[in-house]
Order: structure tokens, then C-alpha cells, then sequence
């Protein structure tokens, strides 16, 4: 691994180091992108480093969800739960928390408040025309919790063709597990779009996400021995999500409505057989089963235009997400359920609403964005009792966010653009965001960046509202928290080359910087003198610091394309538990990514392959030893995925044959060890469900 990392290197500084032939001409390899800019623009002409994940890539990684693109990239880590089947983002070693994820600007409803600790499976990427990553504190535009980053998920919202119609069907084998209807991954897509005229266009369409679950060793629910063995390693789950689109234009002017669901039920399969005997009858033989129910709407209405020389949008958003627990009786005999009863556990529901009014010229080179931010929500959590009941907490938080944002251009080379944002927060104390950002344009091949920003992130209604007792040890929430705040700073290099031969050469050096106060864990606070208990509470009392040096390289010539980037993270995260502190040194984790693709024209044959490393991961747990609560140094082995996909087209690409393998090193768990003298505690990390191969058949009707 040495070696590739010095080759990488070299060949970085070869390149950058080359002189192109006056002969050929120069330009870069751009795509438009949205994500907080004044107007639509060329990544170059982009004040911020974005990443763009294109429909092609999509495509190429035969990824159905957000969670199934996400894995291969840098400095993202996706953390799937196989106990609740959610998947969650980890960016820089900070949880979704810190991580905003937005669709078409709107931050999405998640359980906690909106664009945070959102589940990655249940985001569907069929009507996706591309993804935007912003690394870095990005609080003036986008808000709270906008703290290691955001990704926008931008939507189609037009069609070339007068009409369109789209079938996908995709099966997938779950490890080595597969039946038509009992095993394996089932995926149906159906979508239409039509322009009923040169100013309307409507697309609907559905998608089934079918996941059977993972047995492993595990024996299913019709299992009756009651040697832990009944269930599964991974939940089945079922996901539908229809959507709706209409859109209106004329001239500048542009109003979208658009409205999503998802119903999804997660099973989830008791490992205790219970036992009920009536002799002379035949024993009752059942498992306290659930199902786990999430329901979310989202309803998005945009207007967006042009003024002489300004360009407005204005959005208004509605969304709600409820999950309910269904309780039930399995009879594994009879393979019937009885005695089912439903509780609603958690729930947030959100009005929320932004806009801005751009291009507003101040002067001749300096131009003025004014916007704000309005979010209304209303939670709801069942949380521990009196008597071991639970009791209903329903609690509503308010935010009003005004912001500006002006950018200079000091020459055709230089520019510089300065925001800041004030939050009016009724439920705590008023918080602000600023950033500053410099980029330099030497030449056609030359972008330099830096940036430097303020933001913020607001304790979650977990964090504020939680009561959870069991086994001994309380677990409280805290509403006196204050929001954490977060700096940090941005330096980036890169270069592209178009020569006349064909070949595109990109490349990009960054360094990046993030300090983060007052932040909240959760700590022993004092001891229930009634039982002798431990009570633990949320508190603004640890610290988090991270630098990031990423190189990124891609080389494209002809129909061939290839991508490879390297990452450096160190970390250095203060733990504290009212009684002890972790250490504070710089802990660092290495990663690495390549992948590659070909299209053969003739047969519109298309061959891609990814790949992605994940070096040891090393960090601070709490652990009790002599009866103290200490810290120890944790370490995660390392581990890769590698994908391999061929797609084949027929009948002028309307036909779309598709067949690979995920996972093709078949990981399933690493190890997860603690390190104490002598002594070495480890366990196992559930991360995927080993290899896995699928078959995909599209048909697009277009006229």
C-alpha cells in the first residue's frame, strides 16, 4: 500500500509538473452544478470544492439507494445497523448528526429534525439527476448542523422527449441466498414522464424495494428450537415509494410541485421461542414478533425566475415522518399471526420554507445574495416513565434565519465571497455562521480555493427529550444544552488538461481543518441513591479536532476512464464521561479509492469497476475496569469493497441488459478489538452480507 501511495504521488507531481505543447488547447472537465451557488455554474467558476456523483455513475454501480453509492467514496463510511436496518453517513468520524442531506435544497425529515441522522436506505435514487457533496462548515447557506458537509440530491425536472415511459427490474442474491420470492433482493422501478405542452411537464412513478433479509446461520422464523437460532442476521425489509412531479415554465419563470412517500416495514424476528403447553393438546409454539413501520410524506413547492438581472427562488416545504412499532404473535406451526397492537414511538413532523434573491449588483464587480431560512417542527417520542411506562413527549422547535452572501471578483482571475447568516432561535440562544472564500483562476488550468467558516449544530430532540432506563442505569436528555460550534478551513489545488488528442487529465491537492466546541455526550452525572444507579445525561462537555490532506486523480481518453484519490484523516476527539477524559491525541485513518470504466460503441457494451480501501480505524470507547469508567484505545482491522459491473444496450439504448457482483471480496464483519496490558477484548462489526451478484433489465418507451 506504500508503494501505491508514493506512485500516486509522484505521478500527481509529474503531471502537475508537465508543460502542455502550445499546440494543444486547454479546458477543463466540468459539470454545472447548484449547490450554493448564485445561479447554475461550471464547477470551475464554483467558489466551493463540489463533488458530483453523475446519473452515469449511478448507473455504472447499478445502486438503487443512497446507501449503495455512498460506500465508495472518500472520507464517507456508511454505518449499517443489521439490528434496525437502517444505514446511516459518517463523514470525518462524525455521525449523520454533522452531516445535512438535502433534496433539491430542502433538507429531507429524519426522526431527530431535518437533514440529520437520516436513513440512507430508505432514499431512492431513480428520478436522481446528479448529487452534490460540499465538504466543509457550510452553515451561512445552509444552516444548522451543516457542520462536516452537505449532499444535495438534485431531481430531474424535465425531459427532452415529448414522452417517456421507464421498466427497470433488478434482482440481487443477498450473499449466497436467493429464491424468486423467498430470498435474496427484489427491486421494481416504473416511471413516466410526459410534456403535455411546451409549459407543462408532469412524471410519476414507483419504486419497490423488496430485501428478504440475511440468514447467515440464523434459521428464519419458522424455526422452532429455541437455541437462539431463530430470526435473521439481517431484517427483511419492504420499501414502496411513489412520487409525483409537475412543473410549470414560461419565460423566467418556473413553479415545481412535487410530492414523495414511503411506506416501509421491517420484520423483525424474536430469537426465544416461547412455549405455551395444553396437553392432551398440541403445545403453542410462537415468537413475540414486530414490525418495524415508517411512514414519510414530503410535499415540495418551488418557484424560482428572473428579475432584469436577478434570479429568485422561493420554496415551501411540508414533510412528516411517523415509525410504529407493531407488536404481534407468530405461531410457528401454523405460520399465522394473532394479537396485534401498534405504538407510535417516534414522529416529526416539519413546515419549513426558503428563498433568496441573487445577482443583486452593488457594483460593476461585486454582486449580493440575500436569503433566509425558516423551519417549524414539531416532534414526537415515546421516552421511560414513572413505573416503567412510557409517556408521550411532544415538544415543537423554531428557527428564523436571515443571511447574506456577497461575492467580489477583484479581477478576471480573483474572486472573493463573504456570507453570514443569524439564527433567532426561541428554544435557545441565537447563534450566527459567517464564511470567507478565495479563489484564484492563474490560467486555464489552474483553480486555487481556500475558505474559512463558522457554524453551528443544535442538540437533537434525542439529545434534549431522551429518558431511558434499564438494567440498573438511567439515561437522561438535558433541555438546558447549548448548540455546538464548529470552525474550519479549506485549501484546495487543481488542475485540468484537455489536449487535442482526446486525453482529460484532472487532479486536485486539499487540506482541510475542523475545530469543534461545547460538544455534547452523554456523561455520568451523579448516582440514584434509591438503587445505587448510575445516572448519565446529555452535556456540552467534550471537544473534536480533524485535519483531512485528500489527493484526487482522473484520466479519461477515448471511451476508457479512470478515477483513483487517496485520504489522510487524524482525529483527536476528547471523550468525557463526568469522571474521566480520553486522550487527546491525533488518531489518523487512511483510505483509497480507484475505479475504471469502458464503453465499447459498436456492441454498446459499458464495463466499470470500483474499488475502495478503508485502513485501520482507531478510537476511544468507554470501558469499566476495577469498577472505573475509563477510556481505551479501540481499533476497527481494515477492510475494501470491490464492485464489477456490465451493462449491455440494444435497440438504440432503449434496451438495457445489466450483470455484476457487490461486494466482490465478500466482507461481512472486521474485527473490533480493545487493547488493555496483557489483554485484548475484541468482537465483530457487522458491515455487509458478503458478496453478492445481480441481474438488471431496463426498458425506456420514448417518443
Amino acid at each position: 500500500m506504500k508503494k501505491i501511495i508514493i506512485f500516486l504521488i509522484l505521478s500527481m507531481s509529474n503531471v502537475f509538473g508537465q508543460k502542455i505543447r502550445e499546440k494543444d488547447s486547454v479546458e477543463t472537465i466540468d459539470d454545472v452544478v447548484i449547490t450554493a451557488q448564485f445561479e447554475p455554474q461550471s464547477i470551475k467558476k464554483s467558489l466551493f470544492n463540489v463533488r458530483v456523483i453523475s446519473r452515469k455513475d449511478i448507473e455504472q454501480q447499478a445502486a438503487n439507494n443512497l446507501a449503495d453509492i455512498l460506500n465508495q467514496y472518500l472520507n464517507i463510511q456508511i454505518l449499517p445497523n443489521s439490528g434496525t436496518g437502517r444505514a446511516s453517513v459518517s463523514m470525518f468520524g462524525l455521525d449523520g448528526g454533522y452531516f445535512k442531506i438535502l433534496v433539491d435544497n430542502v433538507p429531507l425529515v429524519s426522526d431527530n429534525g431535518q437533514g440529520n441522522n437520516i436513513d440512507l436506505t430508505q432514499i431512492s435514487l431513480e428520478d436522481i439527476e446528479q448529487i452534490e457533496i460540499i465538504e466543509g462548515s457550510m452553515g451561512v447557506t445552509h444552516g444548522a448542523n451543516a457542520v462536516g458537509g452537505i449532499l444535495n440530491i438534485i431531481t430531474k425536472k424535465t425531459s427532452k422527449k415529448d414522452g417517456e415511459v421507464s421498466l427497470k427490474i433488478q434482482e440481487e442474491t443477498v450473499g449466497k441466498e436467493y429464491a424468486l420470492f423467498a430470498q435474496g433482493r427484489h427491486i421494481q422501478v416504473l416511471k413516466a414522464s410526459y410534456n403535455i405542452s411546451d409549459n407543462w411537464f408532469v412524471s410519476m412513478g414507483v419504486n419497490r424495494n423488496d430485501f428478504r433479509g440475511f440468514l447467515d446461520e440464523k434459521k428464519g422464523k419458522d424455526y422452532a428450537e429455541n437455541d437462539q437460532l431463530r430470526g435473521y442476521m439481517w431484517l427483511p425489509r419492504v420499501q414502496v415509494m411513489p412520487n409525483v412531479l409537475l412543473n410549470y415554465s414560461y419565460k423566467h419563470l418556473r413553479v415545481l410541485y412535487k410530492a414523495d412517500y414511503l411506506s416501509e416495514k421491517i420484520t423483525y424476528t424474536n430469537s426465544v421461542v416461547s412455549i405455551i403447553t395444553n396437553p392432551p393438546f398440541d403445545s403453542y409454539i410462537f415468537g413475540k414478533d414486530k414490525y418495524y413501520l415508517t411512514e414519510r410524506l414530503s410535499q415540495h413547492l418551488n418557484a424560482s425566475g428572473r428579475i432584469k438581472d436577478m434570479n429568485y427562488t422561493l420554496s415551501l416545504s411540508f414533510q412528516k415522518q411517523n415509525r410504529i412499532i407493531e407488536n404481534f404473535e407468530y405461531n410457528i406451526r401454523s405460520q399465522q399471526s394473532k394479537n396485534h397492537w401498534q405504538e407510535k414511538t417516534n414522529g416529526m413532523q416539519i413546515w419549513y420554507s426558503n428563498g433568496n434573491l441573487s445577482n443583486i449588483k452593488l457594483a460593476k464587480n461585486i454582486g449580493l445574495q440575500l436569503g433566509y431560512e425558516v423551519s417549524n417542527n414539531l416532534g414526537f417520542a415515546l421516552v421511560d416513565g414513572e413505573n416503567q411506562m412510557l409517556v408521550p413527549i411532544e415538544k415543537r422547535l423554531k428557527s428564523y434565519e436571515p443571511y447574506a452572501v456577497s461575492e467580489l471578483k477583484v479581477s478576471k482571475k480573483t474572486s472573493l465571497r463573504a456570507g453570514f447568516r443569524y439564527s433567532f432561535q426561541p428554544n435557545f440562544t441565537n447563534q450566527n455562521a459567517y464564511s470567507l472564500a478565495f479563489r484564484y483562476l492563474p490560467n486555464a488550468q489552474w483553480e486555487w480555493r481556500a475558505a474559512i467558516g463558522k457554524s453551528f449544530r443544535m442538540p437533537t430532540f434525542e439529545e434534549l427529550y431522551a429518558k431511558i432506563k434499564f438494567s440498573g442505569h438511567q439515561f437522561y436528555g438535558n433541555e438546558n444544552l447549548i448548540p455546538e460550534k464548529s470552525y474550519s478551513s479549506e485549501l484546495s489545488l487543481k488542475r485540468n488538461v484537455k489536449t487535442k488528442a482526446g486525453l482529460q487529465l484532472a487532479q486536485q491537492l486539499s487540506a482541510s481543518y475542523l475545530d469543534i466546541k461545547d460538544r455534547i455526550d452523554m456523561a455520568l452525572v451523579g448516582v440514584d441513591a434509591e438503587n445505587n444507579s448510575p445516572i448519565y445525561q446529555y452535556i456540552n462537555i467534550s471537544t473534536y479536532k480533524m485535519y483531512n490532506l485528500s489527493t484526487i486523480h482522473q484520466i479519461a481518453f477515448s471511451a476508457w476512464e479512470a478515477k483513483a484519490g487517496l485520504t489522510w484523516v487524524g482525529i483527536s476527539r476528547v471523550i468525557a464521561n463526568g469522571e474521566t477524559f480520553s486522550d487527546d491525541r491525533f488518531l489518523t485513518n487512511f483510505q483509497a479509492n480507484f475505479s475504471l470504466s469502458h464503453e465499447w460503441a459498436k456492441p454498446q457494451l459499458l464495463f466499470s469497476t470500483y474499488f475502495k480501501y478503508n485502513g485501520i480505524q482507531q478510537q476511544f470507547v468507554g470501558s469499566i475496569e476495577n469498577g472505573k469508567n475509563i477510556f481505551k484505545l479501540s481499533e476497527i482491522q481494515d477492510y475494501s469493497f470491490w464492485d464489477f459491473t456490465i451493462r449491455k444496450q440494444l435497440l438504440n439504448k432503449q434496451l438495457e441488459f445489466g450483470m455484476g457482483v457487490k461486494n466482490l471480496l465478500g466482507i461481512t464483519t472486521v474485527q473490533q478489538g480493545q487493547s488493555s496490558g496483557a489483554h485484548n477484548d475484541s468482537s465483530s462489526l457487522l458491515l455487509a452480507y458478503g458478496r453478492s451478484y445481480f441481474f438488471k433489465i431496463a426498458y425506456n418507451f420514448s417518443r
